[in-house]
């Protein structure tokens, strides 16, 4: 299971590289059973603290056979990622520690 503050590593999706990500949360949407990750790009020593910060989220399927494994989804359907955006509001405003404006600004 991903945890809190973990940090992932994605492909750039034209292969020119890869990206570091840190997890912000995870939750599950009982209705679907579905579980999902919303993760924050991780910044650079360089960059301000005050900048912006991008969010984003993605449907993730735990492995069955590799305990640390799971697969990473894209939110493909504009109602799934309405479902998804809602709930990533309500729960930045729900914890104080988060250090971003609230707002989901990417769906990738």
């Amino acid at each position: 299971m991903l945890e809190e503050n973990e940090r992932i590593v994605l492909p750039d999706p034209d292969g020119e590289g890869e990206h570091v990500f840190e997890v912000m949360f995870t939750f599950e949407v009982d209705d679907s059973e579905k579980q999902y990750v919303v993760v924050t790009p991780v910044v650079e020593d360089d960059q301000e603290e005050d900048e912006e910060v991008e969010i984003f989220a993605f449907e993730y399927e735990e492995s069955a056979e590799d305990p640390e494994g799971y697969t990473l989804h894209q939110i493909e359907s504009d109602e799934e990622w309405e479902m998804v955006e809602e709930m990533i509001n309500t729960l930045l405003e729900d914890d104080e520690t988060l250090l971003v404006d609230g707002e989901a600004e990417d769906k990738e």
